[in-house]
């Protein structure tokens, strides 16, 4: 790896002697700019305004406009020369929980390796003193042409420079939220945590891929061997409001559960919600189909006519009637 900063890690008075890495690469396809008409490349030329000519880029500088219209240039010396400790020095200034700096100002991640076989041993214990306390060191340092506040920490058992930006740089989340009392039924969040947890099983990081970049170089190799270049299926149209909360979620799980072999039945035991206990159906005032219990009355009532609602259930006469009339008459009498 080539070695982006040397300097000197500050731990009280122990002292580290480092290097730093870069400890990350992005994988892009280099695209240049191209006259569209004709493919022609077009290029940038650094050119002077005042000698309105072009320049070679060893004579180029750094220069500020103050408001009033004036320029300072300022040269590489000045900026190598400037009063600033943190531009060799790595000052740790505290030791703090990880949880206390908000991820939202992580900036680049840097590897910090040893300059000589003299700092192993403080670079060992700076690491598994991190690595035993599960905190981290704040410290500053200065690359380029900016200083930064950053965090040392372990990953892989090494020690990791990630630098952060200044606290008055985070913009302000005010008014992004919305706005009023948004009320969350306890079903909701049970089911929304059900649907986390579905899609967090056998999860990977390792496994995702670029699809844009992917793509791009499918459409550059057609192009180059003269064949026709590939295209997906338009996405169906998401909708832009969710009515019903609830089925959404139960939808999405299904199909979360779907996804990974689950069973059908899973969204509705996440659903949280006790069954409703069912209602008896309300008694039939017809005779037709009474309870059981009620058969003998029905029975006698048949038997002496009467009401209307003895003629109505009349119309029950049948096998049941009869056998109903035998049962009684093999009764023993009792002796007078």
């Amino acid at each position: 790896m080539q070695t982006t900063w040397k300097g000197t890690i500050s731990f009280g008075l122990v002292s580290i002697p480092v290097h730093l890495y870069s400890a990350t690469q992005e994988h892009d396809v280099p695209l240049h700019q191209v006259h569209e008409k004709d493919g022609g490349r077009v290029r940038m030329k650094r050119y002077c305004e005042r000698e309105e000519k072009e320049i070679p880029y060893a004579e180029i500088a750094k220069g500020y406009e103050s408001p009033d219209g004036r320029t300072v240039t300022l040269s590489d010396e000045d900026l190598a020369d400037l009063p600033l400790p943190s531009k060799k020095i790595i000052d740790v200034l505290a030791f703090v929980d990880e949880n206390e700096i908000d991820p939202l100002m992580f900036s680049k991640a840097y590897y910090v390796g040893v300059a000589d076989k003299a700092a192993a041993k403080p670079y060992a214990l700076l690491r598994d003193a991190l690595t035993e306390s599960g905190q981290i060191a704040v410290t500053k340092i200065a690359l380029r042409t900016r200083e930064s506040p950053a965090v040392l920490r372990v990953h892989d058992n090494t020690l990791v420079l990630q630098t952060c930006i200044w606290p008055d740089e985070v913009r302000p989340a005010a008014g992004i939220a919305p706005e009023g009392d948004v009320t969350v039924r306890p079903q909701e969040l049970k089911m929304a945590r059900s649907l986390m947890d579905t899609l967090s099983e056998d999860f990977d990081l390792s496994q995702l891929h670029d699809d844009y970049q992917q793509a791009l170089q499918q459409v550059i190799t057609a192009r180059l061997e003269g064949v026709e270049v590939p295209h997906e299926e338009e996405p169906g149209e998401a909708p832009d409001n969710v009515i019903d909360l609830m089925e959404a979620l139960r939808s999405s799980l299904k199909q979360a559960k779907g996804g990974r072999g689950g069973g059908p039945g899973g969204a509705e035991d996440a659903e949280g919600e006790e069954p409703a206990p069912r209602r008896r159906a309300p008694a039939k005032r017809t005779g037709a189909k009474s309870a059981p219990n009620a058969a003998p009355k029905a029975t006698a009532k048949t038997t002496t006519g009467g009401s209307a609602g003895g003629s109505a259930k009349g119309s029950a006469k049948g096998p049941a009637a009869k056998k109903t009339t035998a049962r009684k008459s093999s009764a023993p009498r009792k002796a007078s």
